[in-house]
């Protein structure tokens, strides 16, 4: 099976300059992927011709489908086209139907006509013209030899449209083999493991890599990991990774949470009404934001019974029982308070399960014995109570988040009948 290897040139100084965002290449990297078309290169250039004729010899190298982008418009510094006429030694031909188009929507519009908008109805000879329904420039599709070449524009309205309609057809005429097979991916979900612990633990199904890759991506408290390979079918892509797929899962038992487009709080939620539990949260320097976790799931009044946020001591005294003697030995911040705030708002709530947080999110009041980025994360059950000590980096935000994350995580575990006391008590950054 053969593939179409791609390469996307964009053209336009402010791309480099980032007064904007190149989102047409996020855009057709996901589409060019959808076909099963390797993107190996993307490359940004200035509205210089003789850079965009290097990128283009650079590009001509590598890729059997080379995709411009931006650039075709009337002005002095559009010059992709005449970029691209150059290097392939092709000259550029007004295309007098083309022209009369122009020529009228200019007229239907009200716009001045001037001469330089007629370089917008240039094209190389054989080119395949795509129609621009939202924009004045016209794009062009052509094979010029083994390669093939895209010239679409910069606004994304225009390209998005032109692509889906024009230079996609095109594609899959030009190169009907290459493209039946596409790039298919699974994701699956962890967290409780860095992503440096997690490679390890899956370092020889990274080394064996072959028709079907792996990547790891890392966000706040979560670790991603993309299974891809190419198949036929939906299906066929299934049966492929099947064998992989297990052995990954039966290796990460107790971190692996969700797949694609689940996340945490989802997950939670279906345990919980699975094993018919209630929980109620105790909250101090996450101030609320796992019960807005919890209540964004529809239906949660069946498992989430509510929340008290306990800022100050006398809250976590008055509202969920913690003793003052303890407040005063120990501290608010320490796991002595959060294992009292778990069981406080169990027995206040009357749940099945209490969790408790209680830690300091900065950028203020911490010390040398308690840091800021401390977190006490506390769960109280039928069974007992469990309390892990977290140390998060980042801003007030990011340790706030990390904390709530953290709770259903070990929600989650226990959930699951995973004992949390063997957690780890970092997270992931």
């Amino acid at each position: 099976m053969t593939f179409v290897q791609a390469e996307i040139i964009s053209v336009g100084t402010e791309l480099l300059l980032g007064q904007i965002v190149n989102s047409n290449a996020q855009f057709l990297a996901e589409e060019f992927a959808a076909l099963g078309i390797n993107l190996y290169f993307q490359t940004t250039v200035g509205d210089n011709k003789e850079r965009i004729q290097q990128a283009l010899r650079i590009a001509a190298t590598r890729a059997d489908l080379i995709v411009l982008t931006g650039g075709l418009g009337p002005t002095e510094d559009d010059l992709t086209k005449e970029a691209l006429a150059d290097f392939l030694q092709l000259p550029l031909e007004i295309h007098p139907e083309e022209l009369q188009k122009l020529q009228c929507l200019f007229q239907q519009k009200n716009l001045p006509w001037t001469p330089n908008n007629a370089k917008q109805a240039a094209f190389l000879p054989g080119a395949a013209i795509l129609k621009n329904h939202h924009g004045t420039a016209p794009g062009m599709a052509l094979r010029h030899g083994k390669k093939g070449y895209l010239v679409l524009p910069g606004p994304p309205s225009e390209l998005k449209e032109m692509y889906v309609h024009y230079a996609l057809p095109w594609i899959k005429a030009e190169f009907p083999e290459e493209v039946k097979a596409r790039l298919y991916s699974k994701v699956l979900k962890f967290t409780g493991i860095t992503e440096s612990a997690l490679e390890e633990v899956l370092a020889d199904f990274f080394r064996e890599q072959k028709a079907i890759t792996l990547g790891l991506y890392a966000k706040p408290g979560e670790i991603q990991l993309r299974i891809s390979a190419k198949a036929e079918s939906n299906a066929a892509f299934q049966t492929k990774i099947a064998g992989l797929l297990d052995r990954i899962k039966e290796r990460t038992v107790g971190f692996l949470f969700g797949e694609d487009r689940q996340d945490m709080k989802e997950v939670v939620a279906g345990l919980l009404l699975q094993r018919k539990l209630t929980v109620g949260s105790a909250e101090s320097c996450t101030g609320g934001m796992l019960a807005a976790q919890f209540t964004d799931i529809p239906g949660s009044s069946a498992y989430f019974l509510g929340s008290v946020v306990a800022y100050d001591n006398r809250v976590k005294a008055d509202l969920l029982g913690v003793p003052s003697p303890m407040l005063a030995e120990f501290g608010a911040v320490s796991p002595q308070v959060a294992r009292a705030m778990a069981e406080g708002v169990r027995k206040r709530l009357g749940s099945d399960l209490g969790i408790g947080i209680t830690g300091i999110a900065g950028p203020e009041g911490g010390t040398a014995e308690k840091p800021v980025g401390l977190v006490y994360i506390a769960l109280a059950g039928p069974e007992g109570t469990c309390c892990q000590q977290c140390f998060f980096t980042g801003n007030r935000d990011g340790i706030r988040r990390r904390s709530v994350l953290r709770a259903q995580y070990m929600l989650w575990r226990y959930l699951n009948n995973y004992t949390n006391e063997d957690a780890q008590t970092d997270t992931p950054d």
